[in-house]
């Protein structure tokens, strides 16, 4: 159950996390974004950067969507609400190329963490991956050579082509017509589970690749996640833990900075109700409270797909009814928030080291939590849990050398045995996990200061995108049963109404892609009208 101090209210012009909202909305723009989430805003800064006027509205008052910071358990610890690491932004050309001076002007800043990640095993040692392949090559090889030059080989691949036919479908570019391209496909094509399996033969490698294949939150033993191990693990060498100085609040707080110097405007607790589509187009939004602002080129909806069909005002084009009924909410979230006394530590061979990111779980723990899951029950055996405690390498989240600390896994948004997320099942749930952390890591039970826990339902409660529980989107379900994990048509049927956020192509996670890729194809529809 969330019991938020508050929101800091950060006026310093300097600060990370300083947000220049506007107070009203213009009556008319040239496109209007629904959704302050960083796709939203993201979509938003390249239309207004091409010189659209552009107004983002936002039902909370706080922008951000899942990418928000708060005083969630006492006053100054700030608290990553959803997401913490800004990992697959990095290889954007939102961040890679600071397309739009996020870094080079507004004041965005990132920590590349060294080690990314530490997964303390049961004997008292640990697992770690570095930002040095090498290095990392020599920790698997404590456990298996042959694992560590199969791991090179894996990474060598990746880099050799795979990855760069990842990030064209990310981007939602044609593929080309080459080998890594039908290698690429191949590999996406089988469960992240049977390629760990097929190509590494220690428990401890297994237990490791997989527990980093599952960061998306999607399922491993599905088909059509078997390039994550390779994508993620990739990724967590290049960058570490990305962390976003100030918080994940951070990311947004710039866009918004970058679209006022671009003449638009950004407005929070300004819920959007519906969009008017009666002349056959997207010509206007109604807000819950009557205010109706017009628009002269488009309407961006960043609202989760299951509700926009309901918003128009006019009946639902096909692709929106098949978006709507083939959507499902996949894995829903469970979180811990624990204000420290002082940082956590993980235990390893060769004593406590600091990390921003730790882990625990196994890839046969993490099966029988997915099989609970899909009993209705939550599981705190074994289970894969993500350990984050960003103060680490940002210690002014936290005053007087505290630390922040979070534990993220994933459990059924409606339980098997009827009892409420809301009373005493999820503060019990969160106190078995935390006995857990204290149990593997040596974190002792007096550092905890103060504990809330986020569960599915609240969650769901907490942004319009959760539906169900998770804040990675969910996934869509096709007549062939196969699944996607973001919603291909960027443009819908309907003429001047886009659509970006975490339920379209790629899905997900904080990629910026969505933003991106909805930016472009609006842009190119403009350049092509003409």
């Amino acid at each position: 159950m969330t019991a938020a101090v508050g929101t800091p209210r950060l006026h310093d012009s300097t600060h990370p996390l300083y947000t220049p909202l506007a107070a009203e909305p213009p009556e008319e723009v040239d496109v209007v974004v629904i959704g302050a989430g960083h796709n939203g805003l993201i979509c938003a800064a390249y239309l207004a950067q091409a010189g659209l006027e552009v107004c983002v509205l936002d039902a909370q008052q706080v922008v951000g969507g899942n990418t928000v910071t708060e005083e969630l358990t006492l006053p100054g610890f700030l608290h990553d609400s959803c997401s913490s690491a800004h990992v697959l932004i990095q290889s954007n050309p939102l961040m890679r190329d600071d397309e739009l001076g996020l870094l080079s002007t507004y004041g965005l800043k990132y920590v590349f963490t060294d080690p990314a990640v530490v997964l303390p095993l049961p004997s008292g040692d640990a697992v770690t991956v570095h930002r040095d392949l090498d290095v990392t090559l020599e920790e698997v090889a404590r456990f298996s050579r042959a694992d560590a030059d199969e791991l090179r080989a894996m990474i060598r691949e990746w880099d050799g082509g795979l990855g760069a036919a990842h990030a064209r479908l990310s981007s939602g570019e044609a593929p080309l017509d080459d080998e890594a391209t039908k290698q690429y496909d191949d590999l996406r094509a089988r469960s992240a589970w049977d390629v760990v399996h097929a190509r590494f033969e220690h428990p401890v490698v297994r237990d490791l690749l997989i527990w980093l294949g599952f960061a998306t939150i999607q399922d491993p033993r599905r088909p059509g996640t078997g390039a994550l191990p390779s994508a993620i693990t990739s990724g967590r060498i290049k960058f570490g833990w990305a962390t976003p100085v100030g918080g994940s609040g951070a990311l947004p707080a710039a866009l918004v900075r970058h679209l006022v110097d671009h003449g638009s405007s950004v407005v929070a607790s300004s819920p959007v109700a519906r969009i008017d589509t009666s002349a056959g187009r997207a010509s206007a939004v109604e807000l819950a409270d009557g205010r109706r602002i017009g628009v002269r080129r488009a309407v961006v909806s960043s609202a989760h797909l299951a509700t926009v069909p309901g918003m128009l005002t006019s009946e639902p084009t096909p692709d929106l009814v098949e978006a709507r009924d083939t959507w499902q909410p996949g894995l829903s979230l469970f979180a811990v928030h624990a204000a420290l006394r002082s940082d956590i530590t993980f235990p390893t061979a060769n004593g406590p080291v600091l990390s921003t990111a730790g882990g625990l779980g196994t890839a046969e723990g993490l099966r029988a939590q997915l099989q609970a899951f899909e009993r209705g029950e939550p599981d705190a055996r074994d289970p894969w849990l993500l350990l984050v405690a960003s103060t680490v390498v940002d210690p002014d989240r936290a005053p007087d050398g505290g630390g922040t600390f979070k534990i993220l896994t994933t459990a059924p948004h409606t339980r098997a045995d009827g009892r409420d997320w809301d009373g005493d099942a999820g503060t019990e749930h969160g106190q078995a996990l935390m006995d857990l952390v204290h149990d593997r890591t040596g974190l002792p039970r007096d550092a905890v200061l103060q504990m809330i826990v986020e569960t599915p339902t609240s969650l769901a409660a907490r942004s319009p995108s959760n539906v169900g529980g998770p804040c990675h989107g969910g996934h869509f379900v096709r007549p062939d049963g196969s699944v996607i994990p973001g919603w291909p048509q960027l443009a819908s049927a309907i003429p001047g109404l886009y659509l970006t956020g975490s339920t379209t192509h790629p899905g997900g996670s904080v990629s910026g892609r969505p933003g991106r890729n909805a930016a472009r194809v609006l842009l190119e529809d403009s350049v092509a009208a003409r």
